[in-house]
């Protein structure tokens, strides 16, 4: 994969990142369970992220260590292959914990990777 193809997967990790966020607010975890367009729209956006994060060379990832790639496919994998079993609260706590300190590490990348 290419560095412009790396940069692309990246941005597809922000965005889809910012959106999930974007969803979220000013939305409690119990509205994951009574909202299924929002269950449904934050599941896919995470697995969205994650094949994105997947799809980047491993020598790309090495350059950024404190992203944490398997972490990340691993929710990809585990969102799309137990998507019967989805614990939300764990989806909730990532969304709301983790997501917000992603988008900020690729922000500073993908702004970097453009001067």
């Amino acid at each position: 994969m290419s560095r412009r193809s790396s940069s692309i997967a990246l941005q597809h990790m922000l965005d889809h990142a910012q959106e999930a966020l974007a969803l979220t607010k000013g939305r409690a975890r119990q509205d994951l369970d009574e909202d299924r367009t929002l269950n449904l729209a934050l599941t896919r956006l995470l697995e969205i992220v994650g094949e994105a994060a997947n799809r980047i060379p491993i020598e790309n990832q090495m350059e950024y260590p404190e992203i944490p790639w398997p972490q990340i496919v691993s929710l990809r994998n585990r969102l799309i292959h137990g998507y019967d079993e989805v614990d939300f609260d764990l989806l909730w706590s990532i969304i709301s914990h983790d997501l917000p300190e992603l988008v900020q590490v690729l922000e500073r990348i993908l702004g970097g990777s453009r001067s």
